[in-house]
């Protein structure tokens, strides 16, 4: 008598896949929830340290600091190659402009950024001032040379008293920066 050992059974459809696909399932969760995480906390904490030293500026309202590129929060200035109209109605070179009124009034400083958070293009949106304590970011919409930007209005009455001077943009008309960046895209991958 030969004696044979039974075979065993492989299962069939479902019960195939049954706890490895649950394993593989609980990994994949696990992995989505850990990126989920690390996104959140490298694209939404506040930065602790602020930001000091000589500022080479940019445009209007970007600027390096020691390597790292700061944009000020609360506040949007024409781009460089933005034109704005004088009271006359003749063109100028608004954006060029107030990228000059900034490196002139930050020439030779130290400022002090402090970062609020980082935006989608990891510039450190910061607040920044200079040794004697005025607020740059205030400071250009008050001169007109930026406007106020975000739900918050920061800088609201610096624009109305910009505005009623007829300071800076305001001494003509213009398109306001973010529809002006609307209405000319650009390719070469500007990071307003």
């Amino acid at each position: 008598m030969i004696f044979q050992t039974p075979q065993r059974r492989q299962p069939r459809g479902p019960e195939r896949f049954g706890s490895d696909t649950r394993r593989w399932g609980v990994m994949l969760i696990v992995l989505i929830g850990s990126l989920g995480v690390y996104a959140v906390e490298r694209w939404m904490r506040t930065p602790d340290a602020p930001i000091a030293g000589n500022a080479l500026v940019a445009d209007g309202d970007t600027l390096t600091i020691s390597g790292t590129r700061i944009r000020l929060v609360d506040i949007d200035a024409p781009e460089l190659d933005q034109m704005c109209l004088d009271a006359q109605g003749r063109d100028w070179p608004c954006g060029r402009q107030a990228s000059a009124q900034l490196r002139s009034r930050v020439r030779g400083r130290d400022l002090t950024c402090q970062p609020k958070s980082i935006d989608k293009y990891g510039r450190s949106l910061a607040t920044c001032t200079l040794p004697d304590g005025t607020d740059i970011n205030a400071w250009m919409v008050r001169q007109g040379w930026a406007m106020t930007s975000g739900v918050a209005n920061i800088y609201g009455v610096q624009q109305d008293e910009a505005k009623s001077a007829k300071r800076g943009l305001w001494a003509g008309s213009f398109t306001p920066p973010r529809e002006w960046r609307q209405q000319h895209p650009r390719t070469d991958n500007r990071k307003d």
